[in-house]
């Protein structure tokens, strides 16, 4: 045998016993699907979502096929959904809280297929877990409503009463609280993601309390839109929704799942997949902002951009003691901050200041 030739075969040897222990590239094109709890026009937080599918589509051309299921009930129905995507795919993504047990139950009958649950906290050997830490998001827009307010009441659309939501109120209110001590903070809850009329619903009714800005941790712009008719603040949710609200968003929070579907898409293409759990924030990209409005003074949004580049840094934390619960006991003492589990991840209290009776 020439040596040029033995020098192929040995080549060839390694790269198949390389292949065997790390995966092999598939020549074939990955198929991802992913699973909203809204459609996509909501220009929120499915909105957000999709626009990370087509992302992984514009980088990764013919080498992906994408497959996407609009407004699945967190019910009996999503399990049916997931249950008929595992079936011919590679990779899905469910993108909602309350998807969690559904898609554990359904990754532990294909054990063959990588599924990726957004804002969950189970585990599997063929599931991932992904979130993104909103509080940090709702840290600026606190600031900017604690010193934008005049009314000194900001008011709050909540989804459902989970660790998510919860981080977010808390961090919202702390971080008015800091910039304006006089500063109070109106919740309602609507008990749904998406539903346009019950989100305006609860945006007047936060109005006749004396919100003179809202926030929401809900996905559709009608919060904004009702800002906007009665001319007063709020913030986009999830995406950029400055188009429903020229004057009212000062600033909106908006999620980048793009660069992690990517990779974890690319990684099943790659063989290199494997279980984990992603929590990034501003630092790593996850979370941005919507530009800040110009009718916002200058040492305001200086405030915002100063906070925005701090979190980037790591140079500060939402939640940094000392800090009590709702009834007084303590959280955090001076300088502490809390761990990702169990404080963060399972956050089920509001903090001192906030007179809002907690949900059952």
């Amino acid at each position: 045998m020439s040596n040029r030739r033995f020098s192929s075969v040995l080549k060839l040897s390694i790269l198949s016993v390389v292949l065997a222990f790390t995966g092999s590239v598939s020549a074939d094109p990955v198929k991802a699907a992913f699973v909203y709890i809204g459609p996509t026009g909501d220009h929120g937080w499915t909105f957000a979502h999709d626009q990370g599918a087509k992302y992984v589509k514009e980088k990764m051309g013919d080498d992906v096929v994408i497959t996407t299921v609009e407004s699945v009930e967190e019910n009996s129905d999503s399990e049916r959904v997931i249950t008929s995507l595992a079936r011919k795919n590679d990779i899905i993504f469910t993108t909602s809280f309350g998807y969690m047990n559904p898609t554990v139950k359904v990754a532990k009958r294909y054990p063959d297929v990588k599924f990726e649950h957004a804002t969950g906290y189970m585990l599997e050997d063929n599931l991932s877990v992904y979130s993104a830490r909103f509080y940090e998001g709702r840290h600026v827009i606190g600031k900017i409503a604690g010193r934008m307010t005049k009314s000194n009441v900001i008011g709050y659309i909540a989804s459902f009463p989970i660790p998510e939501v919860i981080r977010g109120i808390n961090s919202a209110y702390l971080a008015a609280k800091c910039v304006n001590p006089d500063v109070s903070m109106k919740i309602v809850w609507v008990y749904t993601w998406y539903d346009p009329g019950k989100e305006a619903d609860a945006a007047n009714a936060l109005i006749a309390q004396g919100a003179d800005i809202l926030m929401q941790h809900t996905d559709s712009t009608a919060p904004i839109t009702v800002a906007e008719e009665k001319g007063i603040y709020a913030f986009g949710q999830a995406s950029n929704m400055r188009e429903w609200g020229p004057n009212a968003q000062l600033t909106g929070i908006i999620d980048d799942w793009g660069p992690y579907y990517l990779a974890r898409v690319q990684a099943v293409k790659d063989g290199t997949w494997t279980s984990s759990d992603t929590f990034d924030g501003v630092k790593q990209g996850m979370v941005k902002f919507a530009p800040m409005n110009n009718n916002m003074p200058v040492d305001v949004k200086n405030e915002a951009m100063k906070a925005i580049i701090d979190l980037s840094m790591g140079a500060i934390h939402p939640f940094t003691g000392p800090i009590n619960k709702q009834d007084g006991t303590p959280w955090l003492a001076e300088g502490e901050t809390p761990p990702n589990f169990p404080d963060l991840l399972t956050m089920d209290f509001y903090v001192e200041g906030i007179d809002s009776k907690y949900p059952n």
